[in-house]
């Protein structure tokens, strides 16, 4: 509901009403709805580490990958049930994508120098 606007101190008008100074509320629990918490967002994040991806979430990568996007997204949809849940979690699967990509020149790098000299890369 949007917020209403300041009264003017007439009883008539579209901002009717005495003029008072409006208490601030503390948030309503309601309001945290659909927050993840700290402790939540850790042991969801360690059980992510651990047990890796799904099957299906490996597939989604794969046609990312290749740039079948709308496949990804039927994919995602069939196995999740609903349009809003598979868009979230095609975002989710390409932004792990991204990240992969920013990670993997600095372990190319690593590795590059681990090399004995006399072994190349190619």
């Amino acid at each position: 509901m949007a917020p209403k606007p300041p009264s003017s101190g007439l009883f008539v008008g579209v901002n009717k009403g005495h003029i008072v100074t409006r208490k601030e509320l503390a948030p309503r629990p309601s309001d945290r709805k659909g927050k993840t918490s700290k402790r939540v967002h850790f042991v969801k994040s360690l059980i992510r580490e651990v047990a890796g991806f799904a099957p299906y979430e490996k597939r989604i990568t794969e046609l990312l990958k290749v740039g079948k996007d709308k496949r990804a997204l039927k994919v995602a949809k069939r196995k999740l049930g609903t349009h809003k849940r598979a868009k979230k979690k095609r975002e989710e699967m390409s932004s792990v994508l991204r990240k992969m990509r920013e990670i993997m020149p600095m372990w190319v790098f690593w590795i590059y120098l681990e090399l004995p000299d006399s072994t190349s890369i190619c």
